[in-house]
């Protein structure tokens, strides 16, 4: 390293000069390791393409802590070259990688036509990461990962439903959960680019911290795509309420109030993934890891991540518990637990600290709600 001043995140000491660098981002680049690390542990290698490197530091962390045998790590700006080879020296200097200066798509291009694949590719992109979906797939080894970024939240989130269609090919609408949304139309996006060329994917995790959003993904050597996981997400502006849809069931849904008789439309997004946000096992297996390592920064984060696998697509906010409720708040972890006693399944999501993935209907919450004010 020459004498410019280092900084240090876990293992690694690099220099950042006019790079890229995000410390705030450092919990996204600890679970990128921890699950690069386990499936070096469960497959024996591990050959990772970081595209869009930066400064360097997801390339070096990956050598350093999950051990992996070879690192291709690319940038598009050659500009950047001399702060990228001084911190990535000894990956160079022990022949363990290489540095390229190119466009994404033309590194993905040229994995395919060498039929070299690589068991983790990173996609730190800017904005949306949807220019890279399709060409990714060429990159990637069948049963290896595929870690993307995400850091344009208002086209996901309703604020831009027609810029959503363009980027996805979905049409995202403005509701409480948006930020879920965010997370499930890459996801269903992905499935989709993945199903045309007879691929599937499964997310391994999806993380949303601030405004990034980070989804590792598995790819299946066969499509996945199915009408239960890949559908829309309806919800009800005038009781709160959401449904999950289908395509046979496009314009046959219609939200119905008992108390004032009437049928109320669904506000519909998608299409979209309407699967698990997570494989509970993998995640499960990085926590061990994690404790093993004592990481315990990440180990409520994993178990808040694991509770919220296996729930509808949605969560329910307090305030809008309490706003439609005419009640005030109680206590997260009161509602959670009074849920869970009337027989529901409910947990926190790590998406809103402020929200909870349950089972149960927003009606039946702000009627159980009630009752803990009472």
């Amino acid at each position: 390293m020459n004498d410019k001043p280092l900084t240090c995140e876990e293992k690694a000491y690099f220099t950042v000069g006019n790079t890229f660098y995000r410390p705030q981002s450092k919990i996204t680049r600890d679970l990128g390791v921890l699950a690069a690390k386990l499936y070096k542990q469960q497959q024996g290698k591990l050959r990772i393409l970081d595209v869009m490197t930066g400064c360097g530091v997801r390339s070096l962390r990956y050598y350093l802590e999950s051990d992996a045998d070879y690192i291709w790590a690319n940038d598009s700006n050659p500009e950047n070259q001399a702060v990228i080879e001084d911190n990535l020296s000894e990956i160079l200097q022990e022949n363990k990688g290489k540095v390229t200066y190119k466009n994404a798509n033309n590194i993905f291009f040229e994995c395919y036509n060498n039929k070299d694949y690589y068991d983790l590719v990173d996609v730190d992109a800017f904005g949306s990461p949807n220019p890279y979906l399709t060409t990714v797939l060429w990159a990637t080894k069948i049963g290896g990962l595929i870690y993307l970024t995400c850091t344009d939240g208002r086209t996901g989130t309703g604020h831009l439903p027609e810029n959503c269609l363009q980027v996805y090919g979905s049409y995202g609408r403005s509701h409480p959960a948006a930020q879920e949304q965010v997370l499930r139309l890459i996801i269903g996006s992905t499935l989709q680019q993945a199903a045309t060329i007879g691929l599937g994917i499964e997310p391994i995790f999806s993380f949303f911290t601030g405004q990034t959003y980070r989804i590792m993904l598995g790819l299946l050597p066969k499509i996945n795509l199915n009408l239960d996981n890949y559908g829309f997400l309806g919800y009800c502006h005038y009781c709160g309420e959401y449904k999950t849809i289908s395509y046979k069931q496009l314009g046959k849904m219609r939200c119905y109030d008992q108390q004032e008789n009437k049928h109320y439309n669904y506000t519909i997004s998608g299409a979209m993934w309407l699967g698990n946000l997570h494989n509970k096992a993998y995640l499960t297996t990085m926590k061990n890891l994690a404790i093993t390592l004592k990481w315990t920064n990440i180990t409520d984060l994993l178990s808040t991540m694991i509770n919220e696998s296996n729930f509808p697509p949605y969560f329910y906010t307090l305030g809008e518990i309490g706003r439609r409720g005419k009640l005030d708040i109680p206590k997260r972890s009161q509602l959670i637990e009074a849920l869970q006693n009337h027989g529901f399944l409910a947990t926190n999501t790590h998406i809103n600290p402020q929200a909870i993935k349950t089972n149960a209907t927003l009606k039946i919450c702000i009627n159980i709600a009630k009752g803990l004010i009472s």
